[in-house]
C-alpha cells in the first residue's frame, strides 16, 4: 500500500457575526504570520465565495509599536465577503470550508504554489503508475489517495485497515530549511539533493530494512537521494505502520521549502528521484 494524501491545510466556517464577518476554524497548522491580508474562497452551497482574510485590530498606520510586534492566533481571524450581514447568512452556513487562494507557478527549477503538501506527491505517485502501466510486477499494488492527513492521518488509518497490506510506504512532503537564517544542521533535507529516505519523525521510526533497501538502491541505481530525520510531523507512513498488529512500513519525502504557506516549493530533480526510486523498487 502506497499513499498520499490530497488534503490541504485550510479552515471552515464557525461563527457569523453580527456584522456578517466570518470567524474560522483552522483544519491543519498554520503559522499565523503567513495569514495576513490573503485571498479565499468560501465553498457555501449556492457557489464559491471571495474573500478577504485578515486579522482584527488596527492597520501599521494607527497602531503602538507593541500592537505591530503582536502575532495574532487563529480565533482573532475574520473573512470579509463585502456583502452586508442578510446576504452573508442567506448564503454561507457554519461549516462551510474556506481555502486559500493562490495559483501554482514555475520559479526557475521549482514548482511554487499551495498545497504542494501533498498534492506534489499525488503527481508521484500517479507519474509512478504511469510508468508501470502494463506490467507485471511480484505483488499487489494499492495506490491509496487519502484525505483528513492534515487533522490526525485519518484517511490512511481507514484505508490501512481496509487494504491490510503487507509493506507500506506512505508518500510526503518534509521541511527543506536551506534558506538565510538557519544553521545547516536544522536543514532536515536539501533541495535538489534527490527523494528524502525518512529515518525518523515524530509519528514513526521507519522499518530498518526497507530504510537500507532504498538506500541501497538509490545508491546502485544512481538516484539523488538523501536521508531525513524530522524532530515534528508525521505522514501517512505512520498510519499504515500502526494498524492492525503492525506493518512494515517506510516514508520517501519531497524536499519542500516554505511548508504550511501558499508559496509551498518543490525542486523538479527531487520529483524525478522519487518516482525512479519508487518506480526501481516496485520492479
Amino acid at each position: 500500500m502506497i499513499s498520499a494524501h490530497m488534503d490541504e491545510i485550510g479552515f471552515l466556517v464557525r461563527f457569523i457575526d453580527d456584522r456578517g464577518f466570518l470567524r474560522v476554524q483552522a483544519l491543519g497548522g498554520f503559522d499565523t504570520r503567513n495569514l495576513f491580508a490573503r485571498d479565499v474562497t468560501v465553498h457555501a452551497r449556492g457557489g464559491a465565495l471571495p474573500g478577504i482574510l485578515t486579522p482584527g485590530g488596527k492597520p501599521v498606520h494607527i497602531a503602538t509599536p507593541e500592537e505591530r510586534k503582536k502575532i495574532p492566533e487563529v480565533k482573532e481571524f475574520f473573512i470579509d465577503l463585502g456583502l452586508d450581514a442578510d446576504e452573508v447568512r442567506a448564503q454561507v452556513r457554519i461549516g462551510d470550508m474556506v481555502t486559500l487562494d493562490q495559483s501554482a507557478r514555475r520559479v526557475g527549477r521549482l514548482v511554487c504554489g499551495k498545497a504542494m503538501d501533498d498534492r506534489a506527491s499525488v503527481f508521484l505517485l500517479l507519474e509512478t503508475l504511469r510508468a508501470l502501466r502494463g506490467q507485471d510486477l511480484r505483488h499487489e499494488l494499492i495506490a491509496v489517495f487519502s484525505t483528513q492527513e492534515e487533522v490526525g492521518l485519518r484517511g490512511a488509518v481507514t484505508a490501512a485497515y481496509a487494504v491490510e497490506p503487507t509493506v507500506g510506504i506512505g508518500l510526503d512532503v518534509t521541511l527543506a530549511v536551506d534558506t538565510p537564517g538557519v544553521p545547516a544542521e536544522d536543514a532536515v533535507t536539501q533541495l535538489g539533493q534527490g527523494i528524502g529516505i525518512k529515518v525518523f519523525d515524530s509519528t514513526m521510526i521507519s522499518h530498518r530494512a526497507l530504510v537500507d533497501r532504498f538506500w541501497n538502491l538509490a545508491q546502485a541505481r544512481g538516484i539523488p537521494a538523501q536521508l531525513e530525520v524530522l524532530s515534528l510531523g508525521g505522514t501517512d507512513g505512520a498510519a499504515i505502520q500502526r494498524s492492525r498488529g503492525g506493518v512494515p512500513t517506510l516514508t520517501l519525502s519531497l524536499p519542500t521549502r516554505y511548508i504550511h504557506t501558499v508559496v509551498e516549493a518543490v525542486h523538479e530533480t527531487d520529483l524525478r528521484a522519487g518516482v525512479d526510486l519508487l518506480v526501481a523498487y516496485l520492479r
